[in-house]
């Protein structure tokens, strides 16, 4: 599938201006994409070199560039300055995921930009937010995750906190809680005509994240220790089990219901298992769910165990997951110029998302949306040639 149509989606009409970084940022704003908004990202104009397209910005080119156009320009230089601005009076919302102070020394911070668009709502999404101790110092997920407590109980009790990948921080607690800091920005402009700042840190997300076990721990319901609550590998109902080919299965049966009809389905109804809540008899639970799911392959568990009630799933692969057959019925995978990537979610009856276009090259529409501002081809070219616009 390739598109490179007008946006569709409940966001048509929402203009946003994305300055180009890596990881959240762009994910944010290729989420406000896939959800109808007609998104233009300022990158720095190319320079080409042995390390074009390695390093960092490596990992978050290609799919997390998607559906936006790109406009190369030169932030240092006046008339790029200015053409920033210019783009700034037209857009609705502003995404920057710079450290604290970067747009400002640029000259494009929230007072210039209110300042041109007073109902601007302004986006910063940064890890240790814009105040603190810790604001104008380097980190990356892993580090905003232990700082709010949410990677301290992930992982075995024997080894080192487990990183999640970068979810937690960087993607949930980052660029989800831009985007709905932004929504809701956009609602409160509509109503008061009046934009504002939203301060997405991903300290902040992963924090909010853990809402449920912090009100856990603060009645007494939280074992610090990992391995030790119902949801945290402790218990034998809510695990990953290794099977007889050396796949996994994912057991989440909490429910009473749901756990008898588990044990019912792998044979353990009448076996003399502790009691099912009893954290005490959680390890010798689990030494005999591990023995059970040994026994048979994660092929010939899925026979036995999907499409029941028996909270079950494989332990999918990357490479597995688009074609499982409930991915497939619900078209959660597309195919944007040969690359399989997650499909615009969530989903709407009316107003469906869509990936309007594959990842744009630096620059590639700096002309059409100069245009659009009303610049003639001869200013265009004058400013290329000044190095202004690339």
């Amino acid at each position: 599938m390739t598109s490179d149509a007008a946006p569709a989606g409940p966001l048509r009409g929402v203009k946003v201006l994305e300055f180009a970084g890596v990881g959240p940022a762009p994910f944010s704003a290729m989420m406000l994409s896939d959800l109808g908004a007609d998104v233009v990202r300022i990158d720095r104009p190319a320079i080409p070199g042995p390390t074009e397209g390695s390093g960092m910005s490596s990992i978050t080119v290609g799919i997390l560039g998607r559906g936006r156009r790109s406009i190369a320009l030169n932030l240092k230089h006046p008339a790029g300055l200015a053409t920033a601005l210019d783009l700034v009076e037209s857009a609705d919302a502003l995404i920057e995921g710079f450290r604290p102070g970067a747009m400002e020394r640029l000259g494009l911070g929230p007072d210039e930009c209110l300042g041109r668009n007073p109902r601007l709502v302004y986006g910063r999404l940064t890890g240790w937010g814009q105040e603190g101790p810790y604001a104008t110092t380097a980190g990356h997920d892993l580090n905003y995750i232990a700082l709010a407590g949410a990677l301290a109980p992930m992982g075995r009790r024997a080894l080192p906190p487990a990183p999640p990948l970068n979810l937690v921080g960087d993607f949930g607690g980052g660029g989800m809680l831009m985007v709905s800091g932004l929504l809701a920005g956009l609602v409160e402009a509509m109503r008061s005509g009046r934009g504002q700042v939203v301060d997405a840190a991903m300290i902040d997300g992963a924090a909010y994240q853990m809402t449920m076990m912090y009100e856990l721990l603060g009645r007494g319901a939280w074992v610090e220790e990992r391995e030790s609550n119902p949801n945290d590998g402790g218990s034998h109902f809510y695990d990953v089990y290794e099977t007889a080919d050396g796949e996994h299965v994912a057991i989440a049966a909490m429910e009473p219901r749901f756990y008898l009809e588990l044990l019912n389905r792998v044979g353990l109804t009448d076996s003399g298992l502790p009691q099912q809540w009893d954290p005490e008899g959680w390890p010798e639970a689990s030494r005999r769910f591990t023995e059970i799911f040994r026994t048979r392959t994660r092929a010939e568990w899925c026979r036995l165990l999907e499409g029941t009630d028996a909270c079950f799933a494989p332990v999918l692969r990357m490479s597995e997951a688009p074609s499982h057959p409930h991915n497939v019925h619900r078209k959660a995978f597309v195919n944007v110029d040969g690359v399989v990537q997650p499909a615009p979610a969530p989903r709407f009856s009316r107003t469906p998302g869509s990936v309007a276009r594959p990842a744009a090259g630096v620059g590639e529409h700096s002309a059409e949306i100069l245009t659009e501002l009303g610049l003639p081809t001869k200013r265009i070219e004058e400013l290329r040639e000044a190095g202004a616009v690339g």
